[in-house]
């Protein structure tokens, strides 16, 4: 499995892109509608129209607890940028879509990161878009034991982009 995020020149800024074969709407939902996100990442509850959701994950092998992420920016369908902290820290991430051929591209960004974190991040937003890219298309998304053995290999590619 290939590494494919890249860090822009200010060296926190982690950039990962995927492409779908459905219009920009689709994955629009996929990102934003609380049904569609739990097949990939996880549910939110609340009003966005007040600027704060909680999002609760529900991919990872343990139950998470409710985080309250902020939205930042968001202009359907083309950009979504949320922001939230954690106990693993802060989390400035935006989700750019465009129309490109027939399909549509996503682009993730997270911003301000920690660039010894990359050898965990840059493998989780990996299965992650990876996750996100089989419930736009209907696929079969990568499991745990998947992350454990194939995306968790990237780790020293991670490491060695955030250390150049």
């Amino acid at each position: 499995m290939n590494l494919t995020g890249t860090l822009e020149d200010d060296g926190r800024t982690l950039v990962l892109v995927r492409r779908f074969g459905v219009p920009i709407d689709d994955v629009w939902a996929s990102v934003t509608e609380s049904d569609r996100l739990a097949r990939w990442f996880g549910t939110w509850t609340g009003d966005p129209s007040s600027g704060r959701v909680m999002v609760t994950m529900n991919a990872e092998p343990e139950p998470g607890k409710p985080s309250e992420f902020r939205v930042d920016t968001c202009e359907p369908p083309r950009l979504l940028a949320v922001s939230a902290e954690d106990e693993f820290g802060n989390w400035r991430l935006s989700a750019e879509l465009a129309e490109v051929d027939g399909g549509t591209t996503l682009t993730l960004r997270q911003r301000d990161l920690d660039p010894k974190t990359l050898p965990e991040t840059g493998p989780g937003w990996e299965w992650y878009l990876d996750r996100l890219v089989a419930a736009v298309e209907a696929g079969e998304p990568p499991s745990l034991a998947a992350f454990d053995a194939d995306y968790m290999p990237m780790s020293a590619g991670y490491g060695a982009l955030g250390a150049s």
